[in-house]
C-alpha cells in the first residue's frame, strides 16, 4: 500500500467514499513496483470539476513520484469514479514499463558483474598450473 496519498479535491466534494475508493485503487498500485521503489512512492491525486457550457466533466489525474521517475496520467470523464478507474489503468502499464526497464538492466548488470568474475577465476586458474 502506498503510504503517502495526497487527494486535493478542486470543485469536486471530497467524500468518505470517494476518499476510500482512491486509496483502494491508486494505493494499491506498489504491487507494480520493485521493492525498493515501495518504500520511497508517493502518489498525489487531483481531482477537479471542469464546467463547460455542454456539460460538466471531472478529472482525475495521478503524479506518482517514485526513484529516478515521476508518473503521470490525467482522464476527464462524467463520472469520478470512471476517471479514477482510468488513471489507475493508464499509470499500471506504465509502472510495469518502470519495473521492466529497470529490472532488464539490473540483471544486464548481474550478469556483465558474473562474467567478469568468472574471466578473473580463468585467468587465476590458467595462471597457477603453469
Amino acid at each position: 500500500m502506498i503510504t503517502k496519498l495526497e487527494i486535493v479535491a478542486n470543485g469536486v466534494e471530497l467524500t468518505d467514499d470517494i476518499k476510500k475508493y482512491v486509496d483502494k485503487k491508486i494505493g494499491r498500485l506498489d504491487r507494480y513496483m520493485s521493492k525498493h521503489a515501495r518504500k520511497s512512492a508517493h502518489a498525489e491525486v487531483k481531482l477537479k470539476q471542469e464546467k463547460s457550457k455542454k456539460k460538466d466533466k471531472l478529472t482525475a489525474e495521478v503524479i506518482l513520484h517514485i526513484p529516478g521517475e515521476t508518473l503521470t496520467a490525467k482522464e476527464s470523464t462524467l463520472n469520478i469514479y470512471a476517471a479514477i478507474d482510468i488513471v489507475e489503468a493508464k499509470i499500471k502499464n506504465q509502472l510495469k514499463k518502470y519495473k521492466d526497464k529497470h529490472e532488464s538492466s539490473q540483471r544486464a548488470d548481474r550478469k556483465g558483474a558474473l562474467k567478469r568474475l568468472r574471466d578473473l577465476a580463468d585467468k587465476d586458474f590458467r595462471g597457477s598450473q603453469n
